[in-house]
């Protein structure tokens, strides 16, 4: 387990603090429409940090090719109908490029500085020429709006129990996830990142945001700056 992560709960835990049962279970949000929206048609999408797939299965279902890429090969194995790669997000070099590269789940926010750096270059160097990074970021009151809570209509609940500052500029988050039969926590480290700070990571990888795909800017479509 990574220093300051941690996770409880059925069946395998990954060291990042994630259930595998659990990411099993989570039903896709508006993912898939918000980068459907974003790219082109038949697009060929390396996803990082793929899970066990749950926003792999959606994109496929809507034409796309993907790449799904994971450390946790206990994750993978859930995956279906992709090419799937076990790898950290920081360490991958691939000998190609892809349409689109997605580094969704709010990785973004690691809280190690130089690991976020490290994805953001993995990010960089395997998007094609004209393609996108889509990347997904926290809500503006998302270390703020705490507890809180929200009962999803499949019958379960999601709870962010705790966020509390542990030193430069990071939080130690946990989160709690309340089924009928089983429950699960995870606790992991969060930086938040103002939309300036956000900007200033991408320039250092050579991205530059072209657009925000969704009002409240948590999606962002991000180019190299070259283009």
């Amino acid at each position: 387990m990574r220093d300051g992560y941690k996770g409880t709960g059925p069946g395998a835990i990954t060291p990042d603090g994630c259930a595998v049962e659990l990411y099993s279970r989570l039903p896709v949000g508006n993912e898939p429409e918000v980068i459907a929206e974003a790219v082109p048609a038949g697009a060929h999408i390396l996803e990082l940090g793929s899970g066990v797939g749950r926003v792999t299965h959606a994109l496929l279902e809507r034409g796309f090719t993907v790449t799904a890429v994971d450390e946790s090969a206990e994750m993978l194995e859930r995956v279906r109908g992709a090419r799937t790669i076990c790898s950290p997000i920081e360490d991958l070099a691939l000998a190609e490029t892809f349409d689109v590269v997605m580094l969704a789940s709010f990785l973004v926010h690691n809280g190690d500085v130089e690991l976020r750096r490290r994805m953001l270059r993995a990010c960089a160097r395997h998007v094609a020429k004209g393609g996108c990074v889509l990347i997904q970021r926290e809500g503006e009151d998302y270390h703020s709006n705490v507890p809180r809570e929200r009962v999803d209509p499949s019958g379960f609940t999601i709870r962010i129990v705790s966020d509390e500052p542990v030193g430069d500029g990071v939080h130690s988050v946990r989160a709690e996830y309340d089924f009928p039969d089983a429950v699960w926590t995870q606790t992991f480290r969060s930086r938040p990142l103002t939309k300036d700070q956000f900007e200033e990571a991408l320039a250092e990888a050579g991205l530059r945001v072209e657009r925000y795909l969704t009002e409240d800017r948590m999606w962002v479509r991000a180019v190299p700056v070259t283009e």
